[in-house]
């Protein structure tokens, strides 16, 4: 089929449903191997990390040290959002894509060989430190690029159901991680866990990574960004040589048609005052990053080191939650076609928020059917739903000038403040207390914020995604 998907110009090539659907792949792939490294990473940090790394303190200190850890491949993934950000808005999201699922595949793969507490003692959670550090510098735009990227090939009508793309391949990641912790927890013993059998699920990703670099170096680039006005032989043009020179703008009447409405587009992108798309846009990742962090990460170690429940129960609730999610996913990212961004937000960040006290009651009740619905309906509606819907809103925010920074240093500055610290807080708040009452308390602040930036913000569902203004 070769249906054209970006209407060809002057300056792009024309895009067919064959290379939608390599975009597609290349984000769902690349998507996947970064949560799959990142809850391959958080289930061994909340099951075994605290008693291979950190085997010299108490459980509580161990699972606040291990989750430490954790956040910081976060700290990384702000220097990666940076630097990759402009890199991708500069010279093209292709190029910046595959440089990070390298960097992504190679940090997961070792940690996968690194030397135990036991072997080397000090340096051994200094090296995970290091290739934490190594990997979130890669993840810092991977998914970010891969967003920006499906949201610009996508047409405006489906462009959510086809940007929720991006939501399912980290579904599918979460999943797979899930998936192989629940087969080791169930089939391994503790001590063959422990010795050698956390091992296997780091090695495995290899071989996605090599899968997904093999798809991407046959990517076109984004038909946006050559479609951009400041984009001359596939580079973005700094700010000072877009500056018109004195006395030129006197000239516009004698200029052609098309070059006065490109200087005019030009200019107001330069002269708009950013900051109130990305502040909205932070609140909007607020919900998913905070909940995210504590559902998909927290819980599975409160469940297996506080309340002494079978480690099985969290991993196979995760898995469950993210089979459904693949139905939850793609609905959403119709909703959000039909109805517009903004009502789905308002909708599903309430009934979150409302839903955390009842969560945590079925969580501490002890019972191992309820604690599944109660993760399996989080996940769904207070993470993956609003991914669905972020994957497309964030992207449409954003001008095409700086809309991959700027998505970056959202998701990741989100991400820091949420997801990274949340974990942390979650672990200190609960071994101080000693009651769930923090973790209710946490969903619902969260919640809450992304509620009052979806009310806030403006409606940006079909945007022209071309433009190099913000949406506000």
């Amino acid at each position: 089929m070769t249906e054209s998907i970006a209407p060809p110009t002057a300056k792009t090539e024309t895009r067919t449903t064959r290379d939608l659907a390599k975009v597609a792949v290349s984000g769902w792939l690349g998507t996947a191997m970064e949560f799959m490294d990142f809850q391959l990473y958080s289930l061994a940090a909340a099951i075994v990390f605290n008693k291979i790394f950190f085997p010299d303190v108490s459980p509580v200190i161990g699972l606040i040290a291990a989750m430490a850890t954790y956040g910081v491949g976060y700290v990384a993934r702000l220097v990666g959002a940076v630097y990759f950000g402009r890199m991708g808005d500069r010279i093209g999201r292709k190029k910046v894509l595959f440089i990070t699922i390298a960097l992504m595949g190679a940090s997961t793969t070792l940690i996968g060989v690194l030397p135990t507490y036991a072997m080397v003692g000090i340096w051994a959670p200094i090296l995970l430190v290091a290739l934490r550090l190594i990997q979130g510098f890669g993840a810092g735009a991977e998914i970010a690029g891969a967003t920006v990227m499906l949201a610009e090939y996508a047409p405006a009508r489906r462009r959510g159901l086809i940007s929720s793309l991006v939501c399912l391949g980290t579904n599918s990641g979460t999943l797979a991680a899930s998936a192989l912790w629940a087969i080791l927890v169930a089939v391994l013993s503790e001590d063959q866990l422990l010795t050698w059998g956390w091992r296997l699920p780091f090695l495995a990703s290899f071989l996605l990574m090599i899968f997904a670099v093999w798809i991407r170096r046959s990517l076109k680039e984004s038909p946006v960004f050559e479609q951009r006005e400041d984009v001359v032989d596939g580079v973005a043009l700094a700010k000072r040589d877009l500056v018109a020179e004195p006395g030129t703008a006197a000239n516009e009447a004698d200029q052609p048609k098309h070059k006065t409405q490109s200087t005019s587009t030009i200019e107001a992108a330069l002269h708009q005052r950013k900051g109130k798309s990305f502040l909205i846009a932070l609140g909007l990742r607020f919900g998913q990053a905070g909940n995210s962090g504590l559902i998909q990460t927290f819980l599975i170690g409160y469940l297996a080191t506080v309340l002494l429940m079978n480690k099985s129960v969290g991993t196979t609730a995760i898995m469950i939650g993210s089979i459904i999610g693949f139905a939850t996913v793609p609905l959403i990212g119709i909703l959000g076609d039909r109805f517009g961004r903004r009502p789905l937000y308002i909708v599903l960040s309430a009934a979150t928020a409302v839903f955390a006290i009842p969560m945590m009651l079925m969580v501490t009740s002890g019972n191992p059917t309820l604690v599944t619905i109660a993760i399996v309906a989080g996940l769904n509606l207070g993470v993956l739903s609003l991914f669905s819907m972020e994957s497309v809103t964030m992207a449409e925010f954003f001008g095409a000038r700086t809309r991959f920074t700027q998505l970056a240093l959202a998701k990741e500055i989100g991400g820091i403040l949420a997801t990274a610290i949340g974990p942390l807080l979650a672990a200190t708040l609960t071994a101080v207390t000693g009651h769930w009452w923090p973790l209710a308390a946490m969903l619902i602040g969260y919640s809450l914020i992304t509620l009052v930036s979806a009310v806030v913000g403006p409606e940006v569902r079909g945007r022209d995604m071309v433009r190099l203004e913000d949406a506000a």
